[in-house]
């Protein structure tokens, strides 16, 4: 029952052996828009909001602030078009800083980018609330937050389906918002387009005399601090570098085209709505958003024979809105799992965050995204503005190292690259803008929520550090087991002399990895275990699918010759020392299922089979051992028993302090 149920929430199990199976999972440029795109263009319903508030009563500055924004839009946008140019198989910014400023700062980029996908999530929603509560009635508050969690929970089971599944049910709404915040924009400035002339006019007089009365450097200043609290519109820029391997084929040119119908989209959002609010005075409003006055002060007077059709379209705009930003969260669920997998493949997150469901979906992932988000929303009972800061800094922060890095490339590849010039002046300016923002945003805002931002990235921080120290020391007693054990091994599995096969023999059948020391030691203790009963040994190796392996049928292909090329080593090494050998090799996300599925069809064949898996056995039992590495063996004498077949557990000694294993 319960699998049935998994089933019909979840879907069935992808078939890796399907040959279109790439092409069915793959993103076309218009559903990446969507699905990577909806996170930047979602922005424009609370970044301009606060950058049009940070304003205060100098609101003759907005022409002028549009036009930043716009440039900053244009700019990082067309940085990380060339971060797609240079780094094809994704990544992102947590990629970018680990290859050109080192594994240091790209773990910081890496973690920061973490924090920003959990936040996205946590604004995402919240703000989409805040939308539907601006014409709901007041005391319908209490039920906002719990709203945010329903949504957020729903949002967590669909993408545990699959991505494109999730990007396919969510277009509708995305296409909604386009054309109802499109029609918006163009009637605000078409209904005010002859009063313009006199609005820039103003404006130029506002501005001329607030410097004249305050000072240049005050209303600069003014600009500078409302163009940094807006920071939250450039949020959502840097995801479809990230999420680069989930595109069709061509990457590259499917990535530049998402990137560009992203930033295009934007750019006219946030800049129109922008505009538009002072074209109609809009005026900030406790308890409604600034776009939910925008859209009154623009609707809210229209009349059709007599009917009020005003309200309607306000509230549809608005829940197009809420809707949209609710899209958004997707990218949090999108690429948040795949940084923690691509962390997790470099040891700096635990191992099991790359594995892939049966829905090939990183569904560890994200089960720590939705939590987290849920965790932050608690936290902050939704307060949009407080998370929109939380969310800017980090945001920033892996804008700064990307854009750092790209710097640094092109001035040390200035001797090779005749482009250098031009491609250092989009990075250069992209550092600037960025650390400006970081830092005004950092001084204005720590103490209202900058302050934990900061606290839980550097938590963070700290605790990939640790479990790098840990998995390194695990290596190391590893490596040393191979200098113990000879691993020396011919290129080819012997001929017809090789010792054959007994069916009715007592068999050994061993799970293996990749070919080292540790695999040779499992062989021998099970042979000082039960001295000369065993006269058949087969070796089993599933190569699992995970993140890191996900990327293409090439990367498909490469993963089962090395897995048949190590467990193979086994084999030739078993001939070497009189042993009759052979193995059973499978690609699978799930090691466990693929195991067990292998030693049934053994178990046919071979009727005397005993099966030894290894266990890692730590000196000091640790709460967060198992955490860290997975209980797999376990796992497979329950499976193996419950069908009837004999599974010994091995224990692999570890002296973790001295990383040391025995």
């Amino acid at each position: 029952m319960v699998e049935k149920f998994k089933e019909l929430v979840l879907g069935k199990p992808r078939d890796i052996k399907d040959p279109q199976l790439f092409q069915h999972l793959s993103l076309v440029a218009f559903l990446a828009w969507i699905g990577l795109g909806a996170d930047g263009l979602s922005s424009s319903a609370y970044g301009p909001d606060e950058a049009f508030r940070a304003l205060g009563a100098h609101t003759h500055l907005s022409p002028i602030l549009v036009l930043m924004t716009a440039v900053t839009i244009c700019v990082i946008s067309i940085a990380y078009s060339n971060l797609i140019q240079h780094f094809p198989g994704g990544g992102g910014g947590y990629l970018v800083a680990t290859k050109l400023l080192g594994p240091r700062a790209g773990v910081v980029s890496g973690c920061a980018l973490l924090v920003d996908y959990v936040l996205t999530i946590s604004v995402s929603v919240a703000s989409g609330c805040d939308a539907l509560w601006s014409f709901l009635p007041p005391h319908w508050g209490p039920y906002k937050l719990m709203t945010e969690v329903v949504v957020l929970i729903f949002l967590m089971v669909l993408n545990l389906r699959g991505v494109k599944e999730s990007v396919q049910f969510l277009a509708p709404i995305f296409m909604v918002f386009v054309l109802t915040h499109v029609f918006a924009i163009l009637y605000a400035i078409g209904s005010h387009f002859w009063a313009l002339p006199a609005v820039f006019r103003g404006a130029s007089v506002d501005f001329h005399a607030a410097v004249h009365t305050l000072g240049f450097l005050p209303v600069a200043f003014v600009l500078l601090r409302a163009y940094s609290m807006g920071g939250g519109t450039y949020t959502g820029i840097e995801a479809v570098s990230n999420g680069i391997t989930m595109l069709r084929e061509p990457r590259v040119q499917t990535g530049k085209r998402t990137m560009f119908m992203m930033a295009a989209s934007l750019a006219f959002t946030a800049g129109g709505i922008l505009f538009a609010y002072m074209l109609t005075n809009s005026i900030p409003m406790e308890g409604k958003t600034m776009n939910a006055i925008l859209f009154e002060n623009l609707f809210g007077t229209w009349r059709l024979w007599g009917w009020s059709i005003g309200s309607g379209l306000v509230v549809t705009t608005l829940v197009s809105e809420a809707a949209l930003l609710f899209v958004a969260a997707q990218t949090g669920f999108l690429d948040g799992p795949r940084v923690l997998a691509n962390m997790a493949v470099d040891s700096w997150m635990p191992h099991r965050f790359s594995h892939l469901s049966d829905r090939l979906v990183t569904n560890n992932g994200i089960y720590v995204m939705g939590m987290a988000g849920i965790a932050t929303l608690m936290y902050t009972r939704g307060n949009i503005t407080m998370l929109v800061v939380m969310y800017s800094i980090n945001v920033f922060l892996t804008f700064t190292l990307t854009e750092l890095g790209m710097s640094r490339h092109w001035v040390l590849e200035r001797a090779h690259e005749p482009r250098w010039k031009s491609q250092l002046a989009i990075h250069g300016t992209g550092l600037i803008m960025c650390l400006s923002i970081l830092f005004v945003t950092l001084y204005e805002k720590f103490a209202e929520g900058g302050w934990m931002t900061v606290t839980i990235t550097t938590a963070t921080i700290l605790v990939c550090f640790l479990v790098r120290r840990h998995y390194r020391d695990v290596s190391a007693g590893f490596k040393q087991l191979d200098e113990v054990v000879s691993t020396e091994v011919a290129t080819h599995i012997c001929g017809p002399d090789c010792p054959k096969l007994d069916p009715k023999a007592p068999t050994a059948v061993l799970t293996v990895g990749s070919f080292s020391g540790f695999g040779i030691h499992h062989l021998l203790s099970i042979q000082k275990l039960l001295p000369g009963y065993i006269k058949n040994f087969i070796f089993v190796s599933v190569g699992v699918l995970d993140s890191g392996t996900f990327k293409g049928k090439e990367e498909m292909s490469r993963l089962e010759e090395e897995t048949r090329a190590n467990v193979k080593k086994y084999v030739v090494w078993a001939h070497q020392n009189g042993m009759a050998a052979d193995y059973r090799m499978a690609i699978h996300p799930e090691a466990i299922e693929a195991l067990e599925a292998l030693c049934v069809e053994i178990s046919k064949e071979f009727k005397r089979m005993i099966v030894f898996t290894g266990k890692l056995v730590f000196q000091r039992e640790r709460w967060y051992q198992r955490i860290l590495h997975n209980e797999s063996a376990i796992s497979i004498q329950r499976r193996l028993q419950f069908r009837g077949i004999q599974t010994i557990i091995l224990p692999i000694r570890v002296i973790e302090t001295a990383g040391k294993a025995a």
